[in-house]
């Protein structure tokens, strides 16, 4: 995709007289164009002959520049290259044609009226004529583009026969403009469309982009939302194979970032969503836009009438993020951010004169309770936090909101006490709970609109002595995650691909509360689930959907618990069966059964090893005989924060840390490290705006995965300890969670202050 194409020959309209010579020397010049090192070599050898075939007395030839959105020549004078550099503006002639693609066939530059006519901006720069002396009279000015991506500018001046210059002059200067644009594509290493280094990099095949493409045509949506949601990508991926091809820089979306709304107050939000543009910053001077498509032109024209702007400036978008800055993820206008509504709730707090009469007044259906409640679910989307929690305090002392990101809880905002009971009723009537039961724990569900994808969030209040608390869970991942973003190491890949292809047995995730277990089996589930097996799941709660999986709710209160749900399967002709949790023997032994009998059983356990995991089963009672035999293998994991990519830093470790990793990774393996104190580096967490100055952006599993070898199941049935199965499976190839996370600090992915945060 990156391969510049061969020379080929180009139809141009010649002049009637030495047509073949023309021709061949227009030939000659491509052939040169695409056999040179770089463009800009061989533009001092073609010149003479580009001049002659375009009749033209001069020329210029534009590159844009991608981070800095300028184009710029390059020109020598004596032993020193000098640069043109020019706006996408609409004031400059080749700024017009870099800002809308658009070829101009211009008679006389100094008419300032054909100028306006073409936009009333528009003028000629006259600086260089009046200080050499030279005449500029008529020009051509074409895009230089491939595949409609404006890659620079080329600018003829002042036609050689005749007056000036005609139409078969701009379709030749088109034409040329076209082989120039394949030339700057290969040297900016761009793609042949916008999906194409997805390909490239092996991320997607080129059969499945087509089935997205219809997909997203049949179902009017997005194919980069597809690529996201169903092919398990992420959103930087995507967003950087946009900018390869657009050749313009992909800008996330990034919650800091206000959107300059004062620029199009004029505009209904409808308009701009319907369109999937924003002006992310700017003034009179300039504009910076965000959108989907750099080349569509005529929404190029529609936002300079929009913004009147010196110069323009633009970033490729994904479409869902555009939509997050107009604020649609959840249907609601951005009125007022979340600091207003809480100031607004102070001020309406004043203005009553005990707290007893705001309770009788305030409401769960108070217009800015409502508004508060949105915003905390919007912003903690855009945070990307897992968990929302409303935490009341003590007399008059305002509640605490957090929200926990990557793990960690992050300070949000603070309620007045006076409104807490509002916003906590308010959440209740969202999830269909009893707003008069205050004494009790309660949860429930509700679901709210993010664009048109809905997002659902799990809801538990609890009595505490200062008022009722509660946390909201968003179960935003809608679908199984792709294997390939697991993290697993290639042995543990290997070995978790042949055990989950096995006819029938059981196979355990293990690991503590929030550590990306369900994620893991629903990966796995996502991998086998193919038109020929029937899979059954049961979960409580039921938090990621497929197609193709029978899932169901357990309902401990009426007896339908994993037990009864396990036995119910059994007569529903399963090939698969999904067990959310191993509570009790009860469900231990229907699951080791069910594998027994023909059946693939996963399920997940709340312990902290793959070999506690054997015996907290076996100590359930279990017999160990039929534990071996239907075991396949127990996957035990943690997530660990990941360094930042953007700002992450290099540098070498110190001969403590050295020893640390020895240590810890065990003298019988260390070797297979290949590494020593004078070659080893690290990173380190810096901060930056991309990651909240944090210095980590999302998670990722370290993992041990002890596999029943036939050594294995003798050690099991004979109810060895745990510290036997761990010697025993590591001799056999297994690594430890603190092995595994060694290895990814190494991979400079993490650093040693989160693997000991989550790994002993």
């Amino acid at each position: 995709m990156f391969a510049c194409p061969p020379p080929r020959l180009v139809t141009v309209n010649a002049p009637q007289q030495d047509a073949g010579d023309f021709l061949a020397l227009f030939n000659a010049v491509v052939e040169r164009i695409y056999a040179a090192d770089s463009f800009d070599a061989v533009l001092p050898e073609i010149e003479p002959s580009l001049l002659r075939l375009l009749r033209a007395e001069r020329l210029t030839i534009y590159q844009r520049l991608r981070n800095e959105q300028e184009i710029v020549s390059k020109f020598k004078t004596g032993d020193e290259i000098r640069e043109i550099r020019v706006a996408l503006s609409v004031s400059s002639i080749a700024g017009y044609v870099a800002l809308n693609q658009t070829p101009l066939l211009i008679n006389d530059v100094y008419d300032a009226r054909e100028l306006q006519r073409i936009h009333p901006g528009l003028r000629f720069n006259m600086s260089y004529d009046q200080r050499s002396g030279y005449r500029s009279r008529s020009m051509v000015v074409v895009p230089v583009q491939h595949k409609n991506v404006g890659l620079g500018v080329l600018q003829l001046l002042n036609c050689t026969a005749g007056p000036a210059f005609n139409q078969a002059d701009l379709r030749n200067a088109q034409k040329l403009g076209a082989i120039i644009g394949q030339r700057f594509s290969y040297e900016f290493y761009g793609t042949n469309g916008p999906f194409d280094y997805l390909i490239l990099r092996k991320k997607i095949s080129r059969d499945d982009l087509e089935k997205f493409k219809s997909q997203a045509f049949r179902e009017q949506g997005n194919v980069a939302r597809l690529l996201i949601k169903e092919a398990g990508l992420r959103p930087e991926e995507v967003g950087y194979s946009l900018e390869q091809f657009y050749q313009v820089p992909f800008q996330p979306y990034e919650p800091h970032v206000a959107p300059a709304m004062h620029l199009v107050r004029h505009i209904s939000a409808d308009y701009l969503r319907h369109q999937l543009w924003v002006p992310l910053s700017g003034d009179k001077d300039e504009a910076v836009i965000l959108i989907d498509d750099p080349t569509d032109t005529q929404r190029i024209l529609e936002i300079q009438k929009c913004i009147p702007a010196e110069r323009y400036v633009f970033r490729v978008g994904l479409p869902d993020d555009i939509q997050r800055y107009l604020g649609h993820d959840l249907g609601i206008r951005e009125t007022s951010n979340i600091e207003e509504l809480v100031v607004r709730l102070e001020e309406e707090s004043s203005m009553q004169e005990l707290a007893e009469q705001a309770d009788d007044v305030l409401s769960e259906n108070t217009a800015t309770v409502i508004q508060l409640v949105n915003k905390l679910i919007l912003e903690a989307h855009r945070q990307n936090a897992s968990d929302i929690h409303i935490e009341p305090d003590k007399g008059n002392t305002p509640a605490r909101v957090r929200y926990r990101v990557d793990g960690l809880c992050r300070p949000a905002l603070k309620i007045p006490s006076s409104h807490i009971r509002a916003v906590i009723a308010r959440i209740k009537v969202m999830s269909g709970l009893d707003i008069s039961e205050r004494r009790r724990p309660q949860d429930g569900k509700c679901i709210v609109r993010l664009g048109n994808v809905p997002l659902e969030l799990r809801v538990v209040t609890m009595p505490t002595v200062h008022g009722e608390a509660a946390v909201l869970r968003l179960l935003a991942a809608s679908r199984a995650m792709p294997l390939d973003k697991l993290s697993l190491s290639t042995r543990n890949m290997d070995e978790a691909m042949r055990l989950i292809s096995q006819p029938h047995g059981i196979f355990l995730v293990a690991g503590p509360t929030g550590s990306g277990k369900t994620t893991t089996l629903h990966a796995f589930l996502g991998h086998i689930n193919t038109p020929d097996r029937k899979i059954w799941t049961a979960e409580d709660p039921v938090e990621i959907t497929q197609r193709g999986l029978q899932q169901v709710q357990v309902h401990a209160k009426i007896g339908f618990t994993f037990a009864a749900a396990l036995r119910s399967f059994l007569r529903a002709d399963p090939d698969v069966i999904m067990i959310g949790e191993m509570r009790d023997a009860e469900t231990a032994q229907a699951g080791i059964e069910a594998s027994l009998t023909g059946h693939l059983v996963f399920s997940t356990l709340h312990t902290n090893s793959a070999p506690e995991t054997l015996v907290r089963l076996l100590d359930l009672g279990l017999d160990p005989v039929s534990f071996s035999d239907a075991l396949l293998g127990v996957l035990a994991q943690r997530l660990m924060r990941t360094l930042c990519e953007k700002c992450k830093a290099a540098y070498s470790a110190s001969s403590r840390e050295f020893e640390y990793i020895r240590r810890h990774y065990g003298s019988d393996h260390f070797a297979e490290l290949h590494i020593s104190p004078d070659n080893l580096t690290l990173y380190r967490a810096v901060g930056c705006d991309y990651c909240g100055k944090t210095g980590y952006k999302g998670r990722m599993g370290i993992h041990e995965l002890l596999v029943a070898t036939p050594e294995a199941r003798v050690l099991i049935s004979a109810k060895a300890g745990a510290s036997q199965l761990r010697k025993q499976a590591l001799d056999q190839g297994m690594r430890t969670l603190i092995q595994d996370g060694i290895q990814k600090v190494l991979q400079g992915r993490s650093d040693f202050e989160q693997l000991r945060r989550v790994a002993a």
